[in-house]
């Protein structure tokens, strides 16, 4: 008489994906609010007429609040539980959205988005530690990660697209409130969906690591951030040597203290970890640094509108949703992860080919070039998180995160930096002598320039600025493209052999609670009135 197998207890089912569903509602929002402004901030300046260092404070103090943070939240996740500061972020960042719509002055945005940040920090390791908790087969695990990489990207798109439609039908505070319904439901059903899981013996919670990251991590993100656009000047360089010594007093905090922030077990237990940071990195370099040249060139070169340059930007993401499930389907079909890693790293290098031969009026070459690169940062992006995290201990799972998103924060604001510089350089260089001051620092200077000029001088400093911009974009993806290709012999030697995945450890932990339907593994700590997770 035949009988039915019994289910693998390690398989996620039903509840799982329903529940990375929910999660991906933070996550998409968290991204989104990047780029959320950039269509508003015309609008916030008529309303509430910030000054031009107001103006600054508004775009930029989410992105720096939240790098600055997520090393700590990561930590904090695993010692207070994931779904607890999930819970907690989702509310805070609802709390901000709706103070953020209806702030009545500068002041109050800023702090809005002040605290927008300290809920993104919160909400993307909680999410990405999470999905290692839910997902415990390998196979499944790489699907949920491939999918929180393309949700990750995309969302970074799909914010400034959704600011302008907004922006053009309804007020500037809209913008915030579209957060409002997705953390109502994610409020709603993460307690339901989603168990509890934390770390069984974290150790005590080094407060003096605290201040020692945000140190090391907002002065170097501020310094990169300002060079492309102001110069390599001294008051940008400063304080990235600064964020660099803090970081080196941190790197030696790490490894003293009794319980670190950032364990430096995490390098010394798979040899897979360290070099799955470190390329993480570099692909956020390149993606990034690609982002500087081609948001500028729909709108400065091709003379597109900021809506239409948005729209336009938004058709390369169509390519994003096919790049991480291919790679998670030759991973798991046994082809080398090093060699689908540096695949994705030459893919992104193809993409970077394309921008180095589009001239003046390549739309659609510059659009190719762009998701291509795109597609091999989704395939490198998802590959290297789900190696890092099979690598690193289940109940470090948040600081393993929280390690992640900092490099890809770092990267980013590098790669900006410094292909933002190399184009600026060669931008100066080629403009003519005798143009108009402030013509030659930048593309919009000249443009903004020419309107003050009779027709033909106009049309012909126009044509010379965007000649030169293009050219800049070349020796940027001349040296991105090295850069990668680079990584892609790094990744190919490095990561030969690296472990496909990692079974979770033991180190302690209780044995999975049985009526959970996701036997959350060997970091499910199930939290009962009266005792703590140590059973004392």
């Amino acid at each position: 008489m035949a009988t039915n197998p019994m289910p693998d207890p390690a398989r996620a089912g039903r509840k799982e994906w329903t529940a990375l569903a929910v999660l991906m509602l933070p996550l998409l929002l968290v991204s989104m609010d990047v780029s959320v402004l950039y269509f508003a901030i015309p609008a916030i300046n008529a309303d509430l007429e910030p000054t031009g260092t107001q103006q600054l404070w508004i775009f930029d103090i989410y992105a720096f609040v939240l790098a600055g943070l997520l090393m700590t939240m990561g930590s904090l996740g695993d010692r207070v539980g994931r779904r607890r500061l999930l819970l907690f972020g989702a509310a805070a960042f609802g709390a901000a959205s709706l103070t953020a719509a209806y702030a009545d002055s500068a002041e109050l945005l800023i702090a809005a988005r002040a605290v927008l940040g300290i809920g993104g920090a919160t909400l993307m390791p909680s999410t990405l530690a999470l999905v290692r908790t839910l997902f415990r087969d390998a196979g499944q695990r790489a699907t949920a990660i491939g999918i929180w990489s393309g949700v990750l990207v995309a969302g970074v798109a799909l914010g400034s697209v959704l600011s302008g439609l907004l922006v053009e039908f309804f007020w500037w505070g809209s913008v915030f409130l579209v957060n409002l319904p997705a953390m109502a439901l994610l409020l709603l059903l993460a307690p339901v969906l989603i168990p509890e899981s934390k770390d069984p013996s974290p150790g005590r919670f080094d407060l003096l690591s605290v201040p020692l990251s945000m140190a090391a991590v907002l002065p170097v993100v501020y310094g990169l951030k300002e060079i492309p656009s102001e110069g390599v000047h001294v008051e940008y360089v400063v304080p990235v040597a600064v964020g660099l010594v803090f970081a080196a007093l941190f790197v030696r905090r790490q490894r003293t203290a009794a319980s670190p922030l950032i364990s430096p077990a995490l390098f010394r237990g798979s040899r897979g970890f360290g070099p799955a940071v470190v390329l993480n990195l570099v692909s956020s370099f390149a993606m990034m640094g690609s982002a500087y040249y081609t948001t500028q060139y729909l709108q400065s070169v091709l003379g597109k509108s900021a809506m239409e340059a948005a729209l336009w930007a938004l058709l390369p993401s169509v390519l994003i949703g096919c790049a991480a499930p291919v790679a998670t389907t030759l991973v798991r079909r046994g082809t080398d992860r090093a060699h689908v890693v540096a695949g994705g790293f030459a893919l992104s290098a193809c993409g970077y080919g394309l921008l180095f031969v589009a001239d003046t009026d390549a739309l659609w070459t510059v659009l190719a070039g762009a998701g291509v690169l795109a597609c091999g940062a989704v395939v490198v992006g998802s590959q290297l998180t789900d190696l890092a995290l099979g690598s690193a201990p289940a109940e470090k799972a948040g600081a393993a995160s929280s390690l992640l998103e900092t490099g890809q924060e770092f990267g980013g604001a590098l790669g900006m930096a410094v292909l933002g510089s190399i184009g600026t350089a060669v931008y100066r260089d080629e403009m003519p002598a005798g143009v108009p001051e402030g013509a030659r620092e930048t593309l919009g200077g000249a443009l903004a320039a020419a309107g003050h000029l009779p027709s033909p001088a106009s049309e012909a400093l126009v044509a010379a600025a965007r000649s030169s911009f293009t050219s800049g974009m070349h020796v940027a993806a001349l040296a991105g493209a090295g850069v990668l290709l680079a990584a892609a012999g790094v990744a190919w030697v490095a990561l030969r052999g690296a472990p496909q995945s990692r079974p979770f450890p033991k180190l302690g932990a209780l044995p999975p609670d049985p009526r959970s339907s996701n036997a959350g593994g060997a970091e499910y700590v199930p939290v009962r009135q009266g005792s703590s997770p140590s059973g004392d």
